[in-house]
């Protein structure tokens, strides 16, 4: 890091509103941290910029190695990124410095009419381009004894909830953190339980990467981390990396803490895997105390993971989840 006080710190961001919103979130954080003022910049990756569907275009990296390349190059000092949108694979050059605390994990519908998911009519078109959330949309449905028909859609807030506004679709589902974060929350109609919808592993964190060779930043961003938040989000992560190992099935995951009056003393694990169609789910969860480094949040992951697999996961195939 060069440390002169008035050099800018650059900030390597996606164009899109939503990440120009929580990058912007973090520059102010950062800004009041290090004294140091801070200068997005903005970089275009191939998710951004591609059109085919994210399941079929490698799902996670794309939005992140474009990124990753300019921290590399040394363009920017530092990158934000959606949790969710990272590969469980970190390369050794960098560190994932912080996960600030994280945002609602949850999943958020948008439908007509006010509408709640469970209010919705038999036969209604939602728009989601995640297997993960049609897979257990289907199973919801399902649970109520309605059908639904998922429909595949990309794009930013503004052209999913465009879709509804327009009668194309009777609801999309997005995610809580992002309406939030760009101002949009109270668009939302209905927030899904993660006893019906898990989120995607990391939804709703962000991850602020730099150089591991940079300590001076890694140390400043460091007073960003919330260790709840990484213990949490360590441990869905590699449930999800043990998963992707065993199975091409769409994965949802929370680790959320238990409290006891304000004594946070336990972590529990939930996971779901599923057919795309919802017609399978396999959904389990685990609970022990709240892991104190790295190896244990790992190793809780790694386990639910092993027992999932047991129990028929490893049989069922679909498109990645994103």
């Amino acid at each position: 890091m060069n440390s002169r006080p008035d050099q800018p710190l650059r900030l390597g961001t996606r164009r899109s509103k939503l990440a120009m919103s929580q990058s912007g979130h973090v520059a102010e954080a950062v800004r009041a941290v290090t004294g140091r003022p801070v200068e997005l910049v903005e970089i275009t990756t191939y998710g951004d910029v591609s059109r085919e569907n994210l399941a079929q275009i490698g799902g996670t990296g794309v939005f992140v190695t474009a990124l990753r390349d300019a921290l590399l190059r040394g363009e920017v000092d530092f990158a934000v990124h959606s949790l969710k949108d990272l590969p469980t694979a970190q390369p050794d050059e960098l560190v994932i410095a912080a996960m600030p605390k994280r945002e609602d994990p949850r999943d958020a519908l948008v439908a007509r009419d006010g509408l709640t998911f469970e209010q919705l009519p038999d036969g209604a078109r939602i728009g989601t381009g995640s297997p993960r959330r049609m897979a257990q949309l289907y199973a919801y449905a399902k649970g109520l004894g309605k059908s639904i028909e998922c429909v595949a859609i990309r794009g930013n807030v503004d052209t999913r909830i465009g879709f509804v506004r327009d009668g194309e679709l009777d609801a999309v589902v997005l995610a809580a953190a992002g309406l939030n974060r760009i101002g949009r929350g109270d668009e939302a109609t209905d927030l899904l339980s993660v006893d019906n919808v898990l989120p995607a592993p990391g939804q709703g964190a962000l991850a602020v990467e730099c150089l591991a060779s940079d300590e001076e930043l890694v140390a400043a961003l460091g007073r960003l981390d919330d260790p709840h938040t990484r213990a949490a989000v360590t441990a869905e992560r590699a449930l999800l990396a043990a998963l992707e190992a065993g199975c091409s099935a769409p994965v949802g995951a929370l680790a959320d803490l238990l409290a006891d009056g304000q004594i946070v003393n336990e972590m529990r694990l939930r996971g779901v895997v599923g057919t795309v169609d919802g017609s399978t789910l396999v959904q389990l969860s685990t609970t022990g105390p709240v892991p104190q480094s790295y190896d244990e949040a790992m190793a809780l992951g790694r386990e639910l993971a092993d027992e999932m697999l047991a129990k028929g996961a490893a049989g069922l195939m679909g498109e990645r989840s994103l």
